[in-house]
């Protein structure tokens, strides 16, 4: 029997699975299970596009083309619960199986708790992250760092603190991570911050930290997070869509020193980046400098998963004067205003900026700052941040038919 706080080794039955799964295709294999057993409508993942650093969202509904999306895409910078929201309608009516890093999970309970998704129709897998590398950033490293051809590469990984790649001609090179993120490479800026490697958040969370002994490689990682995560993995293992062993306990306890050794890492990452930005008016001067680049072409609106206001407080005249472009600062500040308290560091709004504007690392700075006032933790619960325990459509009646200057009626 399965229960949540269970631990096992797990690895794909189906040949085809295990052959193309970074650890043994366990994940795959769920998703599969999940589909064919009726237990979702369909499954929301990434699939490898035109090469290695086109992460492409698909939604499969057939189990066979399942086996395509096997194996990991560390140059994948998307953030998929946005996508249920805007297209699949927040899965109100269909059951979804979706496999999720830790700022992918963070972000679902965000839209979540604020019922722009219903989690009792998803099934979340998550994936041991240790970060993301922005497919542009990766080419130029390529290139520069391992002095290879990007184009010849085929494949791609992150283990023992090196960044791999393998080229068609049979090629295999690795560089440690801290020495490609010294030299202004490696991962995004917002995953050197991210302290969310395991997301237990998700029903089960796997990966390939603590597979060790004639496993390693070759199982993935599986702890179980929740009821429907054990019924999942109980059910696949009964289907024979899995085997499974239990964890060897030196691996448990290596795959613990990992996660503690990245929320260090990340510590460190912090506290340099925060410090960056410099204190008090310095800080906002800086913001303010940064920020005049913009263009207002909304990427970072669009991408944010905090950001669901059908009527956008940044497209009101009063507020933000329509067609100019560089915007005024009060564009940043209703965003900064709505966001900073939940703010999951996904990175999309930097990632996505056509000006390079660092807003993830601002964003997540004011995050902290209000984390450490208020004590709320964005994404890790179904709790509401201070400044949002009441309805909105309420509160906006409230306040036109009250005048009353008080944004939220809770104190």
């Amino acid at each position: 029997m399965v229960a949540k706080g269970d631990m096992v080794y797990a690895s794909a039955s189906d040949a085809e699975i295990l052959e193309k799964g970074e650890c043994g295709g366990a994940v795959t294999a769920l998703l599969k299970y999940a589909l064919e057993s009726g237990m979702v409508d369909a499954v929301l993942t990434v699939k490898k596009g035109y090469d290695i650093y086109d992460a492409t969202p698909v939604l499969i509904k057939d189990p066979a083309e399942l086996a395509e999306t096997a194996g990991s895409l560390h140059c994948g910078t998307l953030l998929l619960p946005k996508l249920i929201k805007k297209y699949l309608d927040g899965a109100k009516n269909e059951k979804l199986a979706v496999v999720l890093k830790g700022c992918d999970a963070k972000a679902m309970y965000e839209l979540a708790k604020r019922k722009q998704i219903n989690l009792d129709n998803v099934i979340m897998i998550g994936l041991n992250c240790g970060g993301s590398v922005s497919p542009v950033l990766a080419r130029t490293m390529i290139a520069d760092k391992f002095e290879m051809d990007p184009d010849s590469i085929v494949k791609e990984e992150i283990d023992k603190g090196q960044f791999i790649v393998l080229d068609k001609n049979g090629e295999h090179k690795g560089i440690p991570i801290d020495e490609l993120e010294e030299a202004g490479y490696g991962r995004r800026a917002n995953c050197q911050r991210c302290k969310t490697k395991v997301p237990r958040q998700c029903d089960l969370a796997c990966g390939n930290w603590g597979v060790i002994g004639e496993k390693a490689g070759k199982a993935t990682f599986v702890e179980v997070c929740s009821d429907k995560g054990a019924a999942l993995l109980e059910g696949a293992a009964k289907a024979g869509a899995i085997e499974t062993a239990a964890p060897i306990p030196k691996g448990i306890e290596i795959r613990g020193k990992i996660e503690n050794a990245m929320f260090k890492l990340a510590d460190k990452h912090r506290a340099a980046q925060f410090s960056a930005l410099g204190e008090s008016e310095d800080r906002l001067k800086f913001i303010m400098d940064e920020t005049s680049r913009c263009i207002k072409c909304y990427q970072c609106i669009e991408n944010c998963p905090i950001c669901y206001c059908v009527e956008c407080s940044t497209k009101k005249p009063h507020l933000v004067t329509p067609g100019q472009v560089p915007p005024p600062f009060m564009f940043h500040l209703i965003r900064f205003s709505h966001i900073s308290d939940s703010c999951v560091n996904c990175g999309q709004c930097e990632e996505l900026c056509a000006m390079d504007i660092p807003n993830a690392l601002f964003m997540h700075s004011l995050q902290v700052e209000m984390e450490k006032m208020f004590g709320f933790v964005p994404g890790v619960n179904m709790d509401l941040p201070v400044l949002a325990l009441v309805e909105e459509p309420t509160e906006r009646k409230r306040l036109s038919d009250t005048g009353d200057d008080q944004i939220y009626n809770i104190f």
